[in-house]
């Protein structure tokens, strides 16, 4: 009997599937941060110049 049935490939795949859906919404929260980071330095500067 190999190890390879269905139950251990659906098990590895859900696995595998939910650590990159882990990294995929780490990079959007990674975003998301710099673009408040970025909107916040450009109303500084904005409000430095007038």
């Amino acid at each position: 009997m190999s190890r390879n049935n269905d139950r251990n490939i659906k098990k590895h795949n859900d696995k595998l599937h939910k650590a990159q859906d882990k990294v995929k919404q780490a990079e959007i929260v990674r975003k998301e941060k710099l673009k408040q980071i970025v909107k916040k330095f450009n109303e500084n500067n904005a409000s430095e110049k007038n």
